[in-house]
């Protein structure tokens, strides 16, 4: 007993000397969950670092074996970071003025499907917090109301007030978008009902990749798709042609597949088979497979118009896709974008493709086939493209208004905004020290610096605009972080410790580890 005892005291004792041993094995820990890796890999760590010290200065092994990196220690550390990460963001919620969430449903490993909600708030001084709000599983079914629910107690759970709810932004799937039994319209009816106003939005990529989807040239899509299968998918013709690309000295050294769930995916393909395609007719024919279409100008005319057609749209999902972007930025790409489609739909009558070099190239590559008889159905892709972007962002249409009152508050006319807004508005206007203001400095900062007593109101629009969410894109994002932590290798992993992960992973806040040692009773000893 007292042999135990005296154990347990040196235990302690050591451990109280070498609180610098706890911080690292939190450091590791963090790490291990950010970058996505088995709890266990602490144990693994360990091993390295005591081979490492042994050798390079074995004086301070004793330093190194204080430091607690076993796979219970891991799970441990991680649980309380994201207890501290999730503690902090409750406190931040009590300063939110207005707040946003966005949704985005998708499955793990075990085919449970997962609800991710992100929550983006706004205080006083125009300050952002976006960080996750909860993962939740749906065990059984995935209605309308059971996501509402798992929403519901993840913004009752945290503290936060439904009338400061102004946004919720989802995908397009039914449960979450339907008119009366869809998620996002039960969380504006609460919201209603608790005195507040918010607005229901599709995500602005997931839209603008159903719009995409539209383009149907399906001829050269097929054909492309099936060829691309014909060498990839035996395993000789794949190292062959991967030989013969090296041998020829190739643009690129292989050919990328297509995916159906990523349609966007089709432009890298398209534009890798465009710049491959005499090495795979040469190929091809080598092997008494030959494709007729790679010497069919019109068909390659046809592939031509959908590279740059697919690069376009590519060009606008990477800016939809840009990093701490307002709904006003985002809303100006896509009107950019529609204003181009314009502008192609112009041009393309006269087969002025100006704008679709790969295109050009195969018109001066074949001066004498007429290809000017395919502008017709040019036109039709670029018209039917413009009609469903201008039917799928009506979500953008009813706020439109808020939105250029928000960025462009000296371009308006007062008369076209909410008449409580239209005195503060024109006081604004006639403020030349503000306009100067306003072309100098970041949306959040010029309506900062706005005076609060003579501005409320404005201030209060610019708040409420600040906090919405245009995409469900940071939900993505976390789901393939989700795919990495919860693999088939690792599906035993619970929702909360899966939780956990995601919250340390995504986190912009950093763990107060002097408050977290504090709250421990004891510092745990290596094993």
């Amino acid at each position: 007993m007292t042999t135990i005892l005296l154990a347990q005291q040196q235990c302690f004792s050591s451990a109280r000397k070498t609180p610098n041993a706890t911080i690292a094995s939190y450091e590791v820990a963090q790490l291990i969950a950010q970058h996505g890796k088995a709890f266990s890999d602490g144990e693994f760590i360990k091993q390295c670092l005591t081979k490492v010290v042994g050798i390079i200065c074995p004086e301070k092994s004793q330093k190194f074996d204080n430091v607690s990196l076993s796979r219970n220690t891991v799970v441990r550390r991680i649980e309380d970071l994201s207890a501290n990460i999730k503690h902090q963001l409750s406190n931040k919620t009590c300063a939110f003025d207005f707040y946003s969430i966005a949704c985005d449903e998708s499955t793990d490993a075990t085919d449970t499907a997962k609800l991710l909600n992100f929550l983006r708030g706004v205080d006083n001084n125009f300050c952002v917090t976006e960080e996750l709000l909860d993962l939740s599983s749906l065990n059984t079914t995935t209605t309308g109301k059971d996501i509402f629910e798992a929403v519901s107690n993840a913004i009752d759970k945290i503290g936060l007030k439904w009338d400061k709810l102004c946004g919720v932004t989802t995908d397009g799937a039914p449960s979450m978008t339907g008119k009366r039994k869809g998620m996002a319209s039960m969380v504006c009816a609460k919201v209603q009902e608790s005195g507040g106003e918010a607005v229901k939005m599709h995500c602005i990529i997931h839209q603008e990749a159903l719009c995409a989807k539209t383009v149907q040239l399906n001829d050269v899509m097929n054909t492309v798709v099936k060829t691309v299968n014909i060498i990839r998918v035996r395993a000789l013709y794949h190292r062959e042609f991967q030989t013969f690309l090296t041998d020829v000295d190739a643009e690129y050294g292989d050919l990328l597949y297509h995916s159906e769930v990523r349609w966007l995916s089709r432009g890298s393909v398209l534009r890798r088979f465009y710049s491959l395609r005499s090495e795979i007719d040469q190929f091809l024919k080598e092997k008494d497979r030959p494709l007729h279409e790679l010497s069919d100008p019109l068909w390659l005319a046809d592939l031509a118009f959908l590279v740059d057609l697919t690069e376009h749209l590519n060009t606008l999902n990477k800016n939809l896709q840009g990093k701490d972007q307002l709904v006003p930025q985002l809303h100006a790409h896509m009107k950019a974008f529609c204003v181009k489609l314009r502008l192609f739909e112009t041009q393309l009558r006269n087969f002025n493709v100006a704008h679709f070099p790969t295109l050009a190239e195969i018109r001066s590559a074949f001066p004498k086939a007429n290809l000017s008889d395919k502008k017709e159905k040019y036109v039709s892709v670029i018209t039917s493209l413009m009609t469903e972007f201008s039917q799928r962002f009506q979500d953008f249409s009813t706020i439109e208004n808020d939105i250029k009152l928000f960025a462009t508050p000296f371009m308006i006319n007062a008369e076209e905004v909410e008449e409580s807004l239209q005195l503060e508005l024109i006081e604004m206007q006639c403020d030349d020290s503000l306009k100067n203001q306003h072309q100098l400095l970041s949306l959040p900062d010029f309506y900062r610096s706005l005076e609060e007593a003579k501005f409320p109101l404005m201030r209060r629009h610019a708040k409420r605009m600040t906090s919405l969410f245009g995409s469900t894109y940071i939900c993505e994002q976390t789901f393939s972080l989700m795919t990495l932590n919860k693999s088939r290798l690792r599906t035993k992993m619970t929702n909360d410790h899966l939780c956990d992960v995601l919250r340390i992973s995504t986190t912009k806040l950093t763990p107060d580890l002097p408050a977290i040692l504090q709250t421990k009773g004891q510092l745990h000893c290596s094993h």
